[in-house]
């Protein structure tokens, strides 16, 4: 059997065609309204230079109206401390996102291409008197299997200081989540 160059170029060409195909549809359902509305659930972990670790669990629920996703998030950390956050993300434009948090200084903005969104913010991590200013720079990042990775790198000043890993999963699949 012989195998021509016009051959191998078809064959080319097709399987990036379903390479594509596969890559915009799986972009296209990225959207913080669709991914996080109802019920999802995080594992994650902190680590920072002065070697202090933490993780956590997060249950979330989300609630779109059209324009603004609030999403609720209950973390239980591994000491048995239990925090409530909860986010609100306007959607201003396709994949765009302006975030509020009462710990976030200013607003988190949120830009999605593909399937990874990236957004950066300032945190207080001393929320009641509104000290210890830190800055998150976050990558999140849609999976085939239909789970999301976050990873964020924290920065005191210039210098980064720790590093944040939160798997997510919805509710319904949950056991597809790995533990960091």
């Amino acid at each position: 059997m012989r195998i021509t160059l016009k051959t191998l170029m078809a064959f080319a060409i097709v399987f990036v065609g379903i390479f594509a195909a596969r890559a915009t549809s799986a972009t296209e359902t990225f959207t913080f309204e669709n991914y996080f509305r109802g019920k999802t659930v995080a594992y994650g972990k902190f680590s920072a230079i002065n070697g202090v670790k933490r993780t956590f669990r997060v249950d979330l629920k989300g609630i779109w109206n059209g324009k603004t996703l609030k999403l609720i998030e209950d973390f239980k950390y591994d000491d048995g401390v239990k925090e409530r956050k909860i986010w609100y993300f306007t959607k201003t434009g396709p994949g765009k996102y302006i975030g509020r948090r009462d710990d976030v200084k200013g607003v988190a903005k949120v830009r999605i291409h593909g399937n990874t969104a990236r957004y950066g913010y300032k945190l207080y991590l001393d929320a009641a008197n509104k000290s210890n200013l830190v800055r998150f720079r976050d990558k999140m990042v849609l999976k085939p299997d239909g789970t999301v990775v976050n990873t964020a790198t924290v920065f005191k000043l210039l210098v980064p200081v720790g590093r944040v890993t939160v798997n997510f999963a919805r509710t319904k699949d949950a056991h597809k989540l790995k533990r960091p």
